[in-house]
């Protein structure tokens, strides 16, 4: 059986969730028959974007486009839905990156498509490519011939030279929302016969980041889990850590609270719960309550994806804490989330950063208050002074 991120690739423009600009823009240009030489898709892992170019090498090929989409009909669309087709070709720069891979893709370009109007170079993750592979197809992709499309697609924009990028026409995958994914996701469930939760599908669609690959995965991983998904369900099966007791430990760390904190890491770990996934989440509420901090309420207009009950607790946590503590705590989150990562005893790991973390932020305050009894002493004196 294929897996949901395969089974639900988009097949169409239509078909794709939260890329209304990107997918409008390419439709037109289906429908005017302006269609550009070179495009560049940008964005994290996830969003879209290979799916999206092989939808457009069918339709810019396509006999008879729908509304700009492909008609899935035609005799050439249903040439090029095989694996075997010629005119679409698919490069993954990551292994093949070298100057004789480049040279290689100038060479054919020469030739005519065999059964469609453009033959369509994909190339995924292309800022792998050497610097003298790009040198070799700058010209190339400046001016393909008529018959050639480039579609280039990465992770990392950044490393692309300026050179390519000028050439490009370049569109921004980036991540799709909590809402939008959660309804994607009770979509599939819906046709897959899947009995789920309302929180069961935004826990999913939480825990995918922005990635509908992501969260589909996730989906996949627990579908079979129970008779019905629930949020509890979700976050058995993918050690996460449940809202409330995050924002519990998040609590324990503002109110200087170190016996309540290794208590919740305790319980997080004798649950099976992932210290990592337990610090990324630890960061993702930090994060939260620091924006709600900054500009309030305002920030669950979009700024912050959470449901009712999530809102409550950050509204609740927001309270004591000051924008620096707020910093602090993130920063140093932040900073140990990348050693968890290599560490052979994740739990001890993450409860040493808490220890210090509760100790700096004490420490600071205790720093704080003397400050301020010392800058009181000083004012009291040089009024005495000035009296006399």
């Amino acid at each position: 059986m294929s897996t949901l991120y395969r089974e639900y690739r988009p097949r169409r423009f239509d078909e794709f969730i939260d890329r209304d600009v990107i997918i409008t823009t390419l439709k037109n240009q289906i429908k005017s028959g302006r269609i550009g030489h070179a495009y560049l898709f940008a964005g994290s892992r996830g969003t879209g974007k290979t799916s999206c170019a092989r939808v457009l090498a069918r339709a810019v090929n396509c006999l008879h486009p729908v509304d700009g989409n492909p008609c899935g009909e035609c005799e050439v669309c249903k040439r090029l839905a095989k694996e075997d087709n010629v005119d679409i070709v698919e490069m993954d720069a990551a292994s093949n990156n070298g100057v004789d891979d480049a040279r290689d893709i100038r060479e054919k370009v020469k030739y005519l498509p065999v059964s469609c109007k453009y033959k369509v170079y994909i190339i995924d993750e292309v800022h792998m490519l050497t610097g003298g592979a790009f040198n070799a197809l700058l010209k190339t992709i400046e001016e393909p011939p008529e018959h050639v499309i480039f579609i280039l697609a990465t992770t990392e924009p950044q490393k692309l030279p300026q050179t390519i990028l000028s050439r490009c026409m370049r569109f921004d995958f980036g991540l799709v929302s909590t809402e939008a994914l959660a309804k994607h996701i009770a979509s599939v469930y819906d046709k897959e016969g899947v009995k789920y939760t309302d929180d069961a599908v935004y826990e999913i669609a939480r825990l995918g980041a922005g990635s509908v690959r992501d969260a589909l995965s996730v989906a996949d991983t627990i579908m079979a889990a129970a008779d019905t998904i629930t949020a509890d369900v979700v976050l058995s099966m993918t050690g996460a850590g449940d809202s409330l007791k995050i924002s519990k430990l998040f609590d324990s760390l503002t109110i200087r609270d170190l016996k309540s904190a290794l208590n919740l890491i305790d319980d997080f770990s004798r649950s099976g719960k992932s210290m990592s996934a337990v610090c990324s989440q630890l960061i993702a509420y930090a994060r939260d309550v620091l924006v709600l901090k900054s500009i309030g309420t305002s920030a669950f207009d979009g700024l912050i994806s959470a449901d009712r009950t999530a809102q409550e607790y950050m509204l609740s946590s927001a309270q004591n804490p000051s924008l620096d503590d707020l910093s602090r705590i993130l920063s140093q989150l932040s900073a140990s989330e990348n050693g968890l990562k290599y560490s052979v005893n994740p739990r001890v790991y993450l409860e040493t950063a808490l220890i210090k973390l509760i100790s700096g932020i004490a420490e600071e305050e205790d720093l704080k208050k003397r400050v301020a009894a010392l800058e009181r002493r000083l004012s009291v004196n040089v009024g005495e002074q000035k009296k006399k």
